[in-house]
């Protein structure tokens, strides 16, 4: 039996007037235990970071995307916002076999894709990405851990 990869993707800095805009892409287990998921916007400071432990321990791939803001001067916030959540996507170490975007606008990437309004606050990826994304002063230290543990080649030093 072939298990599909589904993907969520979702965003936070869209509304912010400076600063950078940064999208998740999270493809979670599809039995995971993951409790207490939720718009990242509806949970305290510990639940996201709990959260965010959690899904980055537990998921099966997580994709980050970080748009700085000249780049959105130049493109404008919505077309930036796409930009952070495709390169989130093309982020991830596992191919998704469809992706599901919070919100109204499809990403163009050669991935089957759906939109889905308030997707944060009703599919399990798509809360997971979105908890991803606001934990942004810890990401990089974090998802630096997760990669380095999911590394499979090992460097030796000789005997």
């Amino acid at each position: 039996m072939n298990t599909r990869h589904i993907c969520g993707v979702d965003e936070v800095g869209r509304g912010t007037l400076a600063g950078p805009v940064v999208a998740s892409a999270v493809i979670l287990q599809e039995n995971h235990k993951i409790e207490g998921l939720n718009d990242s916007k509806k949970l305290s400071v510990k639940n996201r970071e709990r959260l965010f432990t959690m899904i980055i321990e537990s998921s099966i791939s997580v994709g980050i995307g970080i748009i700085d803001s000249q780049i959105i001067d130049k493109l404008n916030i919505r077309r930036a916002t796409l930009l952070a959540m495709k390169n989130a996507v093309l982020d991830l170490k596992t191919k998704p076999d469809v992706v599901l975007v919070d919100g109204l606008d499809k990403i163009d990437i050669n991935i089957p894709n759906e939109n889905i309004i308030k997707g944060d606050s009703k599919v399990d990826c798509i809360m997971a990405a979105s908890i991803i994304a606001n934990n942004n002063s810890v990401i990089k230290k974090k998802l630096n851990k997760f990669r380095l543990s999911q590394t499979k080649s090992v460097k030796k030093k000789p005997k």
